[in-house]
Formats: structure tokens, sequence, C-alpha cells
């Protein structure tokens, strides 16, 4: 039997609502709400009953998000699910080394509001944006920002599929040469322009929230954004910290897991974009996702066979 790999939801996934049924449905789900209400009061009732304009707010997203990747995580854990291997899509990444156990809970959950903070900070002071450009491999939109100043190459989701950061001002013509590669571009719907060097502030503020931090040896090996490699020991601070400012190598983690000998993997937290992506890089992996008391269910029913 292959391995199994929890990969934990990134920003976008938000809606209203999520996360309830896990905590009525988990005893350890309830327990990261209960701990993020004690830290930040109001974070379960922000995701159960808040409106997905008030959810999608960034300081209010990367908390509210992290609970639900968490609590969806540990229900698994609860049942005697345990993964092989973690990683996690932006802020999905500390949901996924406070479960692995680099961070207390209370200590990932403070760290993903600071961080939350400061990237809303960051995204305010310049306008910024990000697209999705399908239809075109990486060196053609690579070489399409290189001729766009203010235009980056953010995340490598899955073959096809490169999301860019941008310049508001900058965006409109670096569109219409991708449409004219033959390319199709989706802007998103974001505060702004994300793991881009429009995120340097951010990424020094979470330095210097790490700094009090002492990150412990994790219980699973944890795949990092920055180099789609497991994180080693003395690299986590400065990981998380470039993790911010730097592409996301989704496409290349999922394919560095798989050669690890993962052949399933668990989207845990709000959505299922992960398993989209997951299975747009390699169709022969089993994918599922655990977002609520139906999916858990489902999922616990499959891995204990």
């Amino acid at each position: 039997m292959g391995k199994i790999a929890f990969v934990f939801s990134g920003q976008g996934a938000q809606y209203g609502g999520m996360g309830r049924s896990l905590a009525e449905a988990s005893a350890a789900a309830r327990r990261v709400f209960e701990m993020a209400d004690a830290v930040r009061p109001g974070t379960s009732a922000q995701c159960f009953e808040a409106p997905v304009e008030e959810l999608s707010v960034t300081k209010n997203t990367q908390p509210c998000l992290f609970c639900v990747d968490l609590a969806a995580a540990e229900a698994l854990r609860e049942a005697g699910i345990v993964p092989d291997y973690v990683a996690g899509f932006s802020l999905g990444e500390v949901a996924a080394v406070t479960f692995a156990g680099m961070f207390a809970p209370e200590e990932g959950f403070l760290l993903v509001v600071r961080r939350g903070a400061a990237m809303q900070e960051a995204a305010e002071a310049v306008e910024s944006g990000m697209a999705a450009v399908m239809k075109l491999d990486n060196a053609a939109v690579e070489a399409l920002c290189a001729s766009h100043p203010g235009v980056y190459p953010v995340n490598y989701n899955c073959p096809g599929q490169l999301v860019v950061a941008g310049e508001k001002g900058a965006l409109p013509a670096f569109l219409a040469d991708a449409a004219a590669a033959g390319g199709r571009a989706v802007p998103l719907n974001v505060s702004g322009g994300f793991h881009s060097p429009f995120m340097e502030s951010a990424a020094e503020k979470l330095a210097k929230a790490l700094e009090p931090l002492a990150a412990k040896e994790t219980e699973m090996p944890v795949f990092a954004n920055f180099n789609a490699a497991p994180y080693a020991k003395g690299t986590e601070k400065e990981l998380l910290t470039k993790q911010v400012k730097s592409p996301v190598r989704w496409q290349e983690t999922v394919e560095n897991l798989i050669a690890a000998g993962v052949d399933t993997f668990v989207e845990v937290g709000a959505g299922k974009t992960l398993c989209g992506l997951i299975r747009r890089t390699d169709r022969s992996v089993r994918v599922m996702n655990v977002e609520d008391a139906e999916t858990l269910a489902a999922a616990v029913s499959a891995l204990q066979k």
C-alpha cells in the first residue's frame, strides 16, 4: 500500500458556514475552534456565520481557513488516520507545520493571524492583483512576465496553470499579450499580489513574529512551498518567511510527494481546489477531501479499509 499525504487548503477556498459541521462531528475539531476563540475571540462565529465578503478580507481569511484546515486534519487523526507526509498551499503551510508539531496550536494560530494582517497591509500599500494563466507552458508565461515589468510568476499550480501577480496598471497589457499568445488569462478576486516582491514588508513582519518561537522537530516530513522539498532542521523560520514573498511550487511539491511513495492525497480544509490541481498533475493517484462531517465520514471509511 502506498503512502498518504494531507494537503492543507489555501486562501480563496473560504465560504460561509465552513467548519461548523466538522466542529459538531468531532471533539478534536471542536478543540481547534475553542483554541482559536481563546486567542482571537469570535473566530469560530466568523467561520460558521459570517458572509463570504467578510471571510474574504485577508486578515479574516487566513485565521479562519487555518482553523478549518487544522480542524479537518485533527478530526482525521482522532479517527486514527495519520499521514506519512504533509504540505500546505500558501497559508495552508502554516496549518501543515502546526499539525506536524513544529509549533503548538496556539503558536501556529497566532502566527497566521499576524501573517494575514501583515499581508493585508502590504497589499493595501501597492495596488496589485493576480491572474491565472492557462493553456501556456511555464516557460512561455515566465517569458511574458519578463517582458512586462511589475508582473511576476507566483503560483505554479499544475501543468498548464500558472498564476501571476502584478501591479494593477501592468496587468491589462500582460493579460492581452497572454491571450494573443494562445493562453487564457483570468483575473482572480484577491486583494493583492501575493507571493511576489509586493509582499516584502509582510515577510519582514512575519520574520519578527517568528523570532520568539522555537521550531520543534515535526512528527512527519513537511514539504515547503519555497523549494518543494521537506523542511531541514534549522531552516524552518527562513522558509516560512521566504514563502510569503516567493512563488508557491505546488506542482513540483505534488510530483515530489508522489516520488516519495504517496498514492493517496487528502485535502484538509475548505473546498477541494487542491484536489483538482493534483488530478491535473497525475491522474493515477487517489484524491479526496475533508471539509465537513459528510466528507470526514467518507474519508475515514475509505482510508480505514
